[in-house]
């Protein structure tokens, strides 16, 4: 299963920085799909049912950390986007996230891997 939209949105914000509080989620990106503070919240509950996330409580509060492997879960977007949008059978040039604010250069090799065994299990 793969990440909604605004799921991924939530999880690049703890793959940028983990664990977050719920209303430290919410105040990166509440501006980009204008939610609600329950919003959020219902969103990284369902996440966590789906494993996406690990809740964990400290305290008063629910920490959120990403549980799905960032590497992993950007290829299958990527390769997904370039099949369905661009109808790209081949394998994808990893030089197209040279300039990533997401990815850093030590992942662009662990990318290319990952792009290259995904296309060779489609085969």
């Amino acid at each position: 299963m793969q990440p909604t939209v605004p799921e991924l949105e939530i999880l690049k914000c703890l793959w940028h920085q983990q664990p977050r509080t719920a209303r430290e989620i919410h105040d990166e990106i509440k501006q980009q799909f204008d939610w609600t503070y329950s919003s959020t919240r219902k969103t990284l509950q369902r996440m966590g049912e789906k494993e996406f996330v690990l809740i964990e409580t400290l305290g008063h509060k629910k920490i959120y950390r990403a549980q799905l492997d960032k590497m992993t879960t950007l290829a299958h977007f990527a390769q997904d986007f370039a099949k369905r949008v661009f109808e790209i059978d081949g394998p994808l040039p990893v030089a197209l996230f040279a300039d990533s604010r997401l990815i850093d250069d030590s992942e662009i090799a662990d990318l290319e891997k990952l792009l290259k065994t995904l296309e060779e299990q489609k085969q």
